[in-house]
């Protein structure tokens, strides 16, 4: 199995013209849809969070529980673009399941990042599957029942953290993805 060097920059200078531009589009979308999930969390975690701890932000609550309804839906949306250009561009790489399968590929510096960024993004669905789905809206039902409560401020902060984690796993990925690409492993 090939391994790409570093310098090699794909194999998209040995592609066809029409094959090379659904790869440069499909590497697009893949950035386009990681910024917009990375971006959006952030917005959510560095400016409507902050404001909602304000004084006199009695609005606050529905404001959280509509945006976080609403960027959930870009999110998920984000996720599938992630996936379906990722296995692309990992496909256009010359990677494929079989390369998965391939002791001598997984021991590779390229192999084992390629493997732990499959395997963190499977943790961020996991983490934002009980985020959205799940600890978010208990929170934000606690919230508008309960708004004082202990139980409420802890399911709360679990919500947030596991948030604030899936922030993280999310630059980490981008990390990755550079790596991978730009080489440095």
């Amino acid at each position: 199995m090939h391994e790409p060097e570093l310098g090699d920059g794909l194999e998209a200078a040995r592609l066809s013209g029409a094959l090379r531009g659904l790869y440069l589009a499909s590497v697009w979308l893949h950035i386009v849809a990681a910024t917009t999930w990375v971006g959006g969390m952030l917005f959510l975690t560095l400016v409507v969070v902050p404001w909602l701890r304000g004084p006199g932000r009695a609005t606050g609550i529905a404001l959280l529980r509509d945006t976080g309804r609403r960027f959930r839906s870009i999110a998920w949306i984000c996720f599938g673009v992630i996936l379906v250009t990722g296995l692309f561009n990992l496909s256009m790489r010359g990677v494929s399941f079989a390369s998965l399968l391939d002791a001598n590929w997984r021991a590779s510096p390229f192999g084992q990042a390629v493997l732990l960024k499959l395997g963190l993004f499977a943790l961020v669905l996991l983490l934002s599957g009980l985020h959205d789905f799940v600890l978010g809206p208990r929170a934000a039902r606690s919230l508008e029942d309960e708004p004082g409560s202990a139980a409420t401020l802890g399911m709360r902060r679990r919500a947030s953290w596991m948030g604030r984690l899936n922030l993280l796993l999310g630059l980490a990925l981008i990390l990755l993805g550079v790596t991978i690409v730009r080489g440095g492993l």
